[in-house]
């Protein structure tokens, strides 16, 4: 919305700072974190109101998560209500990646407060059944990457009457570190954009299980994507790192500095020992919109690298139950494998920094993909 304040500029006053992406993500980024700090307080006092009990403990889960009854859930309401005010307010709203992946942010956002609300209501664990959760994950991730697939695909046409021997990338797989392979999925990128997209929100619902143990990972990865955004977005870095360039990505950097704004007033919240808990709320989205930015990106093979221990919490989950499955035995202590760790004596703060520490290494390995070509 500010973008438009541009209008009044003649080029050199105060009005054409709003021309830049960086000065308006600054702007996002306070902008989520003053809403984050000045509604966190008084959501956390109505959700405790409503909620009663608070989010329900797994009668099986560890034994030190039955000190955190009574603590609210859908603290993710503060989140996306941060990220969503700073967007609107910062980006351009006439970039279509911005809607789109708003769009996905919001829409999973619905799904984890219907389940989140069946859980307090119930009083128990179980909310949304799976099998429908995943059913509108796909439908919107669907709707999401061939959102996506149509702006590349107009980028495509424009740029390829221009650049000589420009290779499209609507429909592409690109590759980290090899610089010209590119995948012709075609129609088959929408199901590979999907599993994307409903992977990432999961992943982070999984991770989500120790206070501030998905969170600070989910703003290491969304700040990590930013930069990558604004570097496939960009003419001039594009040719400089010598990656595809995909034009209209830099305003996503706007949407990751409300997510880190916002993401940062939660923590404030969440710290340990949680006032609030984001609940499947806020993980769905958060996960969703980093699925997002990397099909909208074309880095969906670098979101695993970045996100890697969100992929690494999955996967537990999944050799767990398989391996049960099949032999009636464990590999690990519990699933995922936070617990694993809770079960062997860890403290949470040492799991929760330890595993803070590692995204922090796998950005690092996957900010270093832009100029290992």
């Amino acid at each position: 919305m500010f973008y438009w304040l541009t209008a009044l500029s003649d080029g050199g006053d105060f009005f054409n700072l709003f021309r830049y992406i960086t000065f308006r993500t600054g702007g996002a980024f306070m902008t989520a974190l003053i809403f984050g700090f000045m509604f966190g307080k008084p959501l956390i006092n109505v959700l405790r109101r409503r909620q009663g009990k608070g989010q329900p403990i797994r009668e099986d889960g560890p034994e030190g998560h039955f000190a955190k009854a009574g603590t609210p859930t859908m603290g993710g309401l503060l989140i996306v209500g941060a990220l969503l005010t700073s967007t609107l307010l910062w980006a351009r709203l006439d970039n279509p990646f911005v809607w789109m992946i708003l769009f996905v942010t919001v829409s999973f956002a619905a799904i984890g407060l219907a389940d989140d609300y069946a859980k307090v209501s119930k009083g128990n664990h179980k909310g949304v059944p799976g099998k429908i959760r995943l059913l509108l994950g796909f439908i919107i991730a669907g709707i999401a990457t061939y959102w996506a697939m149509s702006v590349h695909a107009a980028a495509d046409l424009e740029l390829a009457a221009r650049v000589a021997d420009y290779d499209p990338l609507a429909g592409r797989l690109a590759f980290p570190v090899f610089k010209d392979v590119l995948l012709n999925m075609g129609l088959l990128f929408i199901p590979f954009g999907m599993f994307v997209i409903v992977g990432a929100a999961n992943a982070v619902n999984l991770t989500d299980g120790l206070d501030g143990l998905a969170i600070m990972p989910v703003m290491i990865a969304a700040g990590t994507l930013g930069v990558i955004a604004y570097a496939v977005g960009r003419v001039d870095f594009t040719q400089y790192l010598d990656v595809h360039y995909v034009p209209g990505t830099g305003e996503i950097f706007v949407f990751v500095a409300g997510l880190i704004g916002g993401g940062l007033g939660f923590l404030w919240y969440n710290a340990p020992p949680a006032a609030v808990f984001m609940g499947d709320t806020g993980s769905l989205a958060l996960g969703g919109a980093l699925g997002a930015i990397a099909v909208a990106t074309k880095h969906e093979i670098v979101l695993a690298i970045v996100g890697g221990l969100f992929v690494v919490e999955a996967l537990s989950v999944i050799i767990q139950v398989l391996y049960f499955k099949r032999t009636g035995k464990r590999v690990f202590l519990m699933a995922p494998i936070h617990h694993h760790y809770e079960k062997k004596g860890w403290a949470e703060p040492q799991i929760v920094i330890r595993f803070w520490i590692i995204s922090l290494i796998l950005a690092m390995i996957g900010l270093a993909t832009l100029k290992v070509r």
